[in-house]
């Protein structure tokens, strides 16, 4: 069973796996950066100075002045503002990637087209073998 592992370890996917979980981690990253830093504070300006990142309902009842002093006091809440920041992330990331794999899809070369080794028989439409010469169905010759 070791030997089988080493083999699955060296064969080069793991190896592959493992870098595009590095860069898949960056990238996210990156993305949560672009989200947070780049898209949200024009969107919180154009709806009246909001930061999505602050918007939580506390659960205790109490009234908080942040996100900072209700996580000070360590009072339970729903923070949606953080939330929605993370569905943001995911649809873009979501989206580049698909475009990364409908380009990649572009540059493969396309399947060989399968090679037939049948036909059909003209009078039962039965299928055959390319090298018959007598319909083992109906007893065709005409092939």
């Amino acid at each position: 069973m070791f030997q089988e592992f080493k083999k699955f370890l060296i064969k080069g996917n793991m190896v592959d796996m493992a870098v595009g979980f590095i860069f898949g981690a960056a990238f996210a990253s990156v993305v949560k950066s672009l989200v947070n830093n780049v898209i949200m504070p024009p969107v919180g300006k154009l709806l009246g100075n909001v930061d999505f990142s602050q918007l939580f309902i506390p659960l205790d009842g109490k009234e908080y002045a942040s996100l900072k002093a209700l996580e000070k006091a360590g009072a339970p809440a729903i923070k949606y503002g953080l939330f929605l920041n993370d569905v943001i992330s995911f649809v873009i990331l979501g989206f580049v990637v698909f475009m990364f794999i409908k380009g990649y899809n572009k540059l493969k070369e396309p399947a060989p087209a399968p090679v037939p080794t049948t036909k059909k028989c003209s009078e039962c439409a039965m299928e055959i073998p390319l090298e018959a010469k007598k319909c083992p169905y109906c007893g065709n010759i005409d092939l």
